[in-house]
């Protein structure tokens, strides 16, 4: 079956990643704590919107279509009007990362102290393939276990100390490509 163009954008594909992420339900918890953000917006809940991704994402590891369909209708909108602010913002993802997310920054200070090859390096140890990575719709590559998943992040704003990255929300600064199999020892598959 073929999909429509807004059918694709939508979509979350399965990674293997998807093991370590509970699948997308509306509890009472999860209720109330939208109810509670969509309160701080009294003269317009459509600015709620990003709250509301965060707590998603936050619970579930990304943003499936389940989710987008959910936040609109919280908030009472069309479920575009959601998937355009998930598909702008490079944060948001829309499949699920492996346990151990690393974004890469590869910005101009990065790139010359060399991302790309710690990319490369990281992908070796992990034994990620990104050639079928689509970087505007679908940039994260996980890893065939799914603990890893990797992906290029703009500016992660330590221009000084490149090459930098983040696993999950860890801040690691220069870290050369030789240091890529340090870096994953402290996050061990397990």
């Amino acid at each position: 079956m073929s999909l429509s163009p807004l059918e694709e954008n939508i979509a979350s594909h399965e990674t293997p990643g998807t093991k370590h992420f509970p699948p997308f339900a509306v509890t009472p918890e999860l209720d109330a704590e939208a109810d509670e953000r969509i309160s701080h917006y009294p003269d317009s809940k459509r600015s709620a919107t990003l709250p509301l991704l965060h707590i998603v994402q936050h619970r579930f590891g990304y943003i499936s279509a389940e989710s987008i369909e959910w936040v609109a209708k919280k908030l009472d909108l069309e479920p575009i009007k959601v998937l355009e602010v998930v598909t702008f913002y490079p944060g948001f993802r829309q499949s699920a990362p492996g346990r151990f997310h690393i974004r890469v920054c590869r910005t101009l200070s990065c790139a010359m102290g060399g991302s790309y090859e710690l990319m490369e390096k990281l992908c070796e140890f992990t034994g990620i393939d990104r050639s079928k990575c689509d970087p505007h719709h679908h940039p994260i590559a996980v890893s065939p276990c799914g603990n890893y998943s990797v992906e290029f992040a703009e500016c992660l704003a330590s221009c000084g100390s490149a090459p930098v990255c983040m696993v999950n929300d860890d801040f690691h600064e220069g870290v050369p490509a030789g240091k890529a199999e340090d870096l994953l020892a402290k996050y061990p598959a397990g």
